[in-house]
């Protein structure tokens, strides 16, 4: 059992599954069901690796075999045996490896399977451009999450593993991320807290920039760890959500991640796989959302001024005071959950002064060598 500390009490879940001994045949037996719930849904890629798989085995193989036979009668000697064997040895060596690979993932499936059992979780394979509305999951092509365990309470949690695909050909790059999804009570407006401490040399690791009007310096050390954005014209809202007491609990358990809300949403990244099989990562990130959640009650509270309204009262002409018996309702002044569209998303930009800052720089720094 694992214990890690989540603030005010401790939150402890089981971490056994992830490190203790498996049945083969369990796990045999689990990559069978996994495969059955993914029946139909074989993908144009698969079905070109079987053809192409097919098409070697059934003409090249016995090509290479004939080619090889053909030398050794006609040279007679043992080098022309050679390249059969190496091209015997790389393809054992390929098979191996792709074995190998295969029974990796099978019991990672299986490991995280149980310690989502263990821990009153859920666990999901894979999911093909996942339905969120956090940054990472709006950009490039295959798109695609992985290895979810998922929470249902005492609210929805989501620990993910995520990959996109930008650029094509030799320019194509494949970035990958970790996430935590945490669903909150009432869309909330678009804030975002880098994380000071994850950041590459020349700034953000985030995929996407915001304006700096939008950027809301906070009081005591909160801007020592995070750089926060709200939309214009949010500041008092920023200012509502993230009291004293909420900015403590990032710092303390959240200083290296960084923090998007969105809708009714809140999303942890990192550039780490998030479900994986190291129990100190499920210790950090469950302390992490343990230390969260117990203030979001507050945040439930929340509403939109910007969509208030006072409901019309309709007097017949001569009614006098008879048409009104009793005061219209608090609760019909009050604003709905929701957020104005002022307040949805975060405005972009400025990434093209970063581009320019690292040229620049990095043509100072050629410039400095080539004279020196």
């Amino acid at each position: 059992m694992t214990t890690p500390a989540t603030g005010s009490q401790p939150f402890t879940f089981d971490a056994r599954p992830l490190t203790e001994p498996v049945d083969p045949r369990a796990v045999s037996a689990f990559a069978a069901e996994m495969k059955s719930r993914r029946s139909g849904s074989t993908t144009a890629l698969t079905v070109i690796a079987i053809v192409v798989a097919v098409i070697a085995v059934l003409i090249i193989v016995p090509m290479m075999f004939v080619f090889t036979v053909t030398i050794i009668i006609g040279y007679n000697s043992f080098i022309a045996v050679l390249p059969l064997l190496f091209i015997a040895f790389v393809g054992v060596a390929v098979g191996i490896v792709a074995w190998l690979s295969v029974r990796r993932r099978r019991v990672a499936d299986f490991r995280l399977d149980r310690f989502a059992a263990a821990n009153n979780m859920t666990y999901t394979g894979e999911v093909s451009d996942p339905p969120l509305p956090g940054m990472i999951f709006t950009l490039g092509r295959a798109r695609k999450a992985d290895q979810l365990v998922r929470g249902h309470s005492p609210r929805f949690v989501e620990f993910g593993n995520y990959q996109y695909t930008t650029g094509s050909g030799k320019n194509s790059t494949t970035h990958k991320w970790g996430y935590v999804a945490v669903k909150l009570d009432v869309p909330l407006p678009n804030i975002v807290l880098d994380a000071l401490g994850n950041n590459a040399i020349f700034g953000t690791n985030l995929p996407a920039s915001f304006q700096k009007e939008q950027h809301l310096s906070l009081e005591g050390d909160f801007d020592k760890y995070f750089t926060l954005y709200c939309p214009a014209g949010y500041e008092q809202d920023a200012l509502y959500l993230f009291t004293p007491d909420i900015m403590a609990r990032f710092i303390d358990n959240a200083a290296q991640l960084d923090v998007e809300i969105v809708d009714d949403w809140l999303f942890l990244y990192t550039k780490r796989q998030a479900s994986t099989l190291d129990p100190a990562t499920w210790a950090w990130l469950f302390g992490t959302v343990g230390a969260l959640i117990t203030k979001f009650d507050q945040w439930a509270r929340w509403r939109d001024e910007r969509l208030s309204h006072t409901p019309a009262v309709h007097i017949e002409p001569g009614s006098g005071s008879h048409a009104l018996p009793f005061a219209p309702p608090t609760a019909m002044l009050t604003p709905p959950p929701g957020v104005a569209p002022s307040g949805r998303r975060l405005k972009r930009g400025g990434r093209w002064l970063t581009v320019v800052f690292v040229a620049i720089f990095a043509a100072v720094w050629f410039v400095s060598r080539f004279l020196s």
